[in-house]
């Protein structure tokens, strides 16, 4: 019955989806505006549809309903229960179903606003974003449904929704259980923020679609907007960092990013995103590169759709990505009707849209900015070109080209001391205009200061030039946003009278964009200081060693005590070592490294134990062991300098976009016959 009742549920939010099309597109031509509301009904109304859905397959797999396949597949009797709830985007179907649903709520919010001024854009928007939700559904309904149940047949066991010929309903007594991979804490948060930053880069896509539709010229679409783009943005580099998170936690490699195809997959999207984000303020501020600017949002959206496309149709293997699928040919189809619509349109619109600014100087912001947006595009292409290469390869040759890390990094490296490069001048210039003369003068004082980044690594006996050079720009950028807050700060107190801090905090209101800029900046350069100190200076071992033995790592030596194998109640088989730290002949703490192997789905689970300071990372992972003989057991041991400023940076990061994001107290709805200009 529930499962009747949420594959009803979706059934009917495909119909409604489908007349909200139907309804838009009428309304808009035959400029009937009955119609337009009725379709704003409509786009309401699917994110309620979708939820009974949701809480329909939630129902089914904590209550244990294992006749249903999807329940079978993700859940099982010995998971707690908020395993089961994370079981819900553990699967191709359910993910597919949450995808969905997480854009009905984004496109029906786009709806609670009132659109006095752009009552010509809705329809369009309205029509694109009610399209892509209603090609999801379709994959849910037709390809992928997370309600068909399990069935005996005289030809085997088979999975429908409803009876098939001679078919008898099965009752399993249990289900095969989630991913072991998928049970770290990362991994229930990781998915969603990842899904979040997806979806949301609709918003934005829609919005670009009915501008080029309807012929505007103007950047109102940006400003409307931009929240979006930030959030979607904010969601998209969550969910990066929760899974290099999961990464260096649960693989047991040491490492946070190995250059997988699906990792790749998820930056592509990222690189556009955030190349595109860095566009759009040319084009408010100085009314140029808007093409450029309609070429990134349509490249971002279709890297979603290509990325969602690569990971779910068993087009590429890795441990991310899901179970070979029927999806392929109608989601290529999809995802090329896509292209091919907003490159025409944007073909048919692409005079209008030509600037009659011009760059005047090399050292201008709108320069500086391009140039990073080169710089992102470069390492985009790097990207699609390995992610790709080894299929084409294959196609051609017949032999498949595996194309490693080393192939990213070589390029990866130089973008990012250009970008760093760019965050060092770029605050510091003007838009329209800027001379290096008068860079010059802003700069020598945080060029001083920044020496220290050479002197520092070259005092503690680290000569490798391209790293003391990477610490020499990571300073040089955390020197020249200090200067920056501390120069317009002492302008304004100096100014008004005010004390330090009243300074400080006025000044960062008043230029609150550009302050968060900086901070994301900051955010930027921290987690390039932990990158240069695993890239560059990670040092491994392994060996068997019996209890009482010990491995020796740069400073550390790790003693091993014992190991623990014992069963849990959540049908779980845990072998726990038990090892300690020793620097300067002092123990310093104890780690647990231990290997989990669920009985219920087979799968084994590694997780290391990781002393984590500001300076370095000793990082254990417990490889095999021997319960009985003498030779105990095998250990994988990490130095990883510096990794932590990775995740404090993170956090940096994601400060800087919330407080980008957050909305403005003084932002104001302007009636429809109202000519003035407000930020929204």
């Amino acid at each position: 019955m529930v499962a009747d009742i949420g594959f009803g549920s979706l059934i009917i939010t495909l119909i409604v989806s489908i007349y909200g099309i139907g309804a838009a597109v009428t309304g808009e031509v035959e400029k009937k505006k009955a119609y337009i509301l009725s379709a704003q009904q409509a786009m309401r109304l699917v994110f309620p549809l979708l939820t009974i859905s949701i809480i329909s397959l939630l129902y089914l797999m904590v209550s244990d309903q294992f006749e249903v396949a999807y329940v079978s597949e993700v859940s099982s009797r010995s998971m707690p229960v908020y395993l089961k709830v994370t079981a819900l985007w553990g699967g191709q179907a359910g993910s597919l179903l949450f995808w969905s649903w997480l854009l009905a709520g984004f496109t029906s919010a786009v709806t609670l606003r009132k659109w006095d001024r752009d009552q010509d854009l809705i329809p369009w928007v309205i029509a694109v974003s009610l399209a892509t939700l209603a090609f999801f559904i379709v994959l849910n309904v037709f390809f992928e449904n997370p309600f068909n149940r399990i069935w005996q047949t005289p030809g085997g066991f088979v999975t429908a929704f409803s009876r098939p010929s001679g078919g008898i309903q099965i009752f399993p007594s249990d289900g095969s259980g989630l991913n072991a991979l998928l049970r770290h804490p990362g991994m229930i948060i990781h998915p969603p923020m990842q899904y979040l930053g997806f979806v949301s880069f609709t918003i934005p896509y829609a919005f670009a679609m009915a501008s080029l539709i309807k012929g505007r010229t103007d950047d109102r679409w940006i400003r409307i907007t931009r929240p979006w783009t930030l959030w979607a943005w904010l969601f998209l580099s969550m969910g990066l960092i929760l899974g290099a998170r999961w990464a260096y936690d649960v693989l047991g490699w040491g490492g946070y990013w190995g250059w997988d195809p699906v990792e790749i997959a998820a930056l592509m999207p990222w690189l556009s995103g955030t190349a595109y984000l860095h566009a759009v303020l040319i084009q408010e501020k100085r009314g140029m590169f808007k093409q450029l600017t309609m070429v990134l949002i349509i490249l971002t959206h279709n890297l979603v759709m290509i990325g969602t496309f690569l990971t779910r149709t068993g087009f590429l293997s890795s441990v991310h990505s899901f179970a070979q699928s029927t999806i392929g040919p109608i989601f290529l189809a999809f995802i090329a009707l896509t292209l091919i619509s907003s490159l025409g349109l944007l073909i048919y619109r692409w005079n209008t849209l030509k600037s009659r600014q011009e760059m005047t100087s090399f050292f201008s912001k709108e320069a500086l900015i391009i140039i990073a947006v080169v710089l992102l595009l470069g390492m985009l292409v790097t990207s699609f070109w390995g992610v790709m290469f080894p299929k084409i390869s294959e196609l051609v040759t017949g032999q498949k080209v595996t194309v490693g890390p080393p192939f990213y990094e070589r390029v990866a490296a130089p973008i990012l001391g250009g970008l760093l490069i760019i965050m060092v001048i770029c605050p510091l210039a003007v838009w329209s205009y800027a001379s290096f003369k008068h860079l010059g003068r802003l700069l020598w004082k945080p060029f001083i200061v920044s020496l220290a980044g050479i002197a520092l690594p070259l005092y503690a006996g680290m000569t490798l030039w391209p790293a003391v050079i990477a610490f020499w720009l990571v300073a040089f950028v955390m020197a020249v946003n200090a200067n920056e807050f501390i120069r317009r700060t002492r302008i304004r107190r100096k100014d008004q009278k005010e004390s330090w801090w009243s300074a400080f905090i006025k000044v960062f209101k008043r230029n609150r964009r550009a302050y968060s800029a900086m901070i994301i900046h900051i955010g930027v350069v921290m987690m390039a200081l932990g990158i240069i100190g695993i890239e560059f200076f990670q040092s491994e071992t392994q060996g068997t060693i019996p209890e009482g033995g010990s491995l020796n790592l740069a400073s550390y030596t790790m003693v091993f005590e014992k190991l623990d194998v014992f069963d849990t109640p959540d049908a779980r088989n845990v072998a726990r070592a038990v090892v300690t730290v020793n620097k300067d002949g002092k123990v310093i703490d104890e780690l647990n490294p231990r290997r989990d192997f669920y009985y219920d789905s087979g799968q084994p689970m590694t997780i290391p134990g990781v002393r984590s300071t500001l300076v370095d990372d000793f990082y254990v992972i417990l490889v095999d062991w021997k319960v009985v003989s003498a030779e105990g057991a095998t250990f994988k041991v990490y130095h990883n300098p510096l990794v932590k400023w990775l995740w404090i940076g993170a956090w940096v990061f994601i400060l800087g976009v919330v407080v980008a994001t957050w909305p403005d107290k003084k932002t104001k709805l302007v009636p429809a016959n109202s000519r003035i200009s407000v930020r929204t």
